[in-house]
């Protein structure tokens, strides 16, 4: 078993990856709006302070989030879209509650997510995961892969540590990655792979949704596209929601059912994706669209 200090020979990528460069068709279900939806977001508020002076008095409020309500249903990929800077991510962090909202109300499967507590507030952290942009920094380079993936299982007391190798095996197969590569560290894999590894670690908790926080820009376009056909698998396999963060219109219109356009931090234009990206009304996501380089 190799050592932190010892490099190892880097997995290849899935047998396929040079040949697998285009994106498979989505499947796209047709969703009804459930009664209670699995997200709903009402009139949320994250603003951070701006202060002055020698007292640090509060004068103003950059509002990073504005005013945004949105829901959405059990299995649905919802593509929130926007540049740099429009609160977008600023949102998925008040919604994993990494950051307090200034005002307004996140419902998880009805439940009040602000005010959860205990035993409801860890249920909610293993129902809700997270892949976030840049897969080198989210992996701890002094934990195997193994420990990476089953820390938090049996943190929750979901498995046996005698079981951890037996689970680790299928979240590996479940991304494209061979069994094997559980004995080595994150330095041994490239930066797809590294992505594929946060995937298996967000579903180890078999979460009902996945914040997706430009999980694929900082990848190369075929591999990019080969996670955006992964996603879309699990997606089908295991009946999950994504919300789905991207600044790159060409990526979410191959995975959203539905989009919502941000800009400074207010959803500005939102529906079906094949609407808003076919006839966007606003001018702000005429431009997005026309700026982007699309994939596939």
């Amino acid at each position: 078993m190799p050592t932190p200090e010892t490099p190892a020979a880097p997995t290849a990528e899935p047998a396929s990856a040079e040949q697998k460069i285009t994106l498979k068709p989505p499947v796209k279900p047709t969703f009804q709006p459930p009664a209670k939806p699995l997200l709903e977001v009402r009139d949320l508020n994250t603003w951070f302070p701006v202060k002055k002076g020698i007292f640090a008095r509060t004068v103003d409020h950059v509002k990073a989030v504005n005013g945004v309500s949105f829901s959405m249903a059990a299995g649905e990929t919802l593509g929130v879209v926007g540049e740099s800077g429009c609160g977008k991510s600023t949102l998925s962090r008040t919604i994993l509650r990494l950051e307090k909202a200034h005002s307004g109300q996140v419902f998880f499967e009805g439940q009040d997510v602000f005010a959860l507590k205990g035993a409801a507030l860890q249920q909610y952290r293993r129902d809700m995961q997270v892949v976030f942009q840049d897969p080198h920094a989210t992996l701890n380079p002094r934990h195997s892969i193994l420990d990476i993936l089953t820390e938090g299982m049996l943190v929750h007391g979901l498995i046996k540590p005698a079981e951890a190798e037996d689970v680790a095996a299928e979240l590996l197969r479940d991304v494209g990655l061979q069994p094997d590569a559980m004995h080595r560290y994150p330095h041994a894999f490239s930066g797809g792979q590294r992505q594929r590894i946060c995937i298996a670690r967000a579903l180890a908790l078999k979460p009902k949704m996945i914040i997706c926080d430009e999980a694929v820009s900082a990848l190369d376009l075929s591999i990019r596209a080969q996670v955006l056909n992964l996603l879309m698998e699990l997606k089908a396999k295991y009946s999950l929601a994504y919300l789905f963060i991207t600044h790159d219109i060409g990526v979410v219109e191959h995975i959203a059912d539905n989009i919502i356009v941000m800009f400074k931090g207010q959803i500005v234009e939102r529906g079906p994706a094949t609407q808003v990206l076919l006839t966007p009304q606003e001018a702000y996501t005429q431009r997005l669209i026309a700026a982007v380089p699309r994939v596939g």
